[in-house]
């Protein structure tokens, strides 16, 4: 018998925002990724490529953080600095690491641990995927991009997350009301994510003139630092997630 979901979209028919690097992890990351998974990890069913996700995968953040709480989702969190810091801020609220790079992940599980952070969870996956499949509708209340690879050549800028098929997976995985935050240092991209928002009905600016003030939860990141070291200035941008109809599924 077909699974349910045989029409439903595969993102591995379309450029993905990353290349995956099979970088050798260190000891210390080795030990994280095998001692640490089973807290931090959110295991999830693969469809056709290692970091892909089954349609019709979903989880409960409710039933994976044990409890009913708001929920912040960074997608390409790196060495997992930022959200780290962000978890330990705030306690009360629940935050979801999403990233390709196993290196990365194995890095935030342990800097994570050392500072206490439980309310902290990861996943390996391709983001569009956790946003289109992984994370129930309206389930998060703000989503993070911070310095996404920005593809600076013409035949590579095809790979850019943030392109017109963005905005209506993050707005399903948005709440009414919630947060879109993004950073980027490379000025063309910036102003892609400008146009690109400004196109999307589900999303409002919350900002005035060209560009957000820097975003004061955001810490300091080499990636930042490597932006600014170069000359290049950082931009922000922020939107809210329009109320859904009246009437609309959520």
């Amino acid at each position: 018998m077909p699974h349910e979901t045989d029409n439903a979209p595969r993102f591995r028919d379309k450029p993905v925002s990353f290349v995956r690097r099979s970088g050798r992890m260190s000891d210390a990351q080795e030990r994280a990724w095998a001692e640490l998974s089973p807290q931090y990890l959110i295991d999830v069913q693969r469809d056709a490529a290692a970091t892909s996700i089954l349609p019709g995968t979903t989880v409960s953040p409710a039933e994976v953080y044990g409890r009913p709480a708001p929920l912040i989702v960074e997608i390409g969190s790196g060495q997992g600095h930022a959200i780290v810091h962000a978890a330990a801020q705030a306690p009360g609220t629940d935050f979801l690491a999403v990233e390709v790079f196993r290196a990365g992940l194995a890095r935030t599980m342990l800097d994570a641990d050392r500072a206490g952070v439980r309310n902290l969870r990861l996943v390996e996956a391709n983001a569009p995927e956790v946003l289109e499949h992984l994370l129930p509708e309206a389930s998060v209340d703000e989503l993070w991009i911070f310095f996404p690879d920005p593809w600076h050549k013409a035949k590579h800028t095809k790979r850019r997350l943030i392109a017109p098929a963005f905005p209506p997976l993050a707005a399903r995985a948005l709440r009414d009301g919630g947060l879109l935050r993004l950073a980027t240092d490379w000025e063309d991209y910036a102003r892609q994510m400008r146009d690109v928002l400004a196109g999307a009905d589900t999303f409002e600016p919350v900002f005035g003139g060209a560009w957000a003030d820097r975003f004061d939860g955001r810490v300091m990141t080499a990636f930042e630092r490597k932006g600014l070291a170069k000359g290049r200035d950082i931009r922000d941008l922020v939107y809210r997630r329009r109320a859904r109809p009246v009437g609309a599924a959520t």
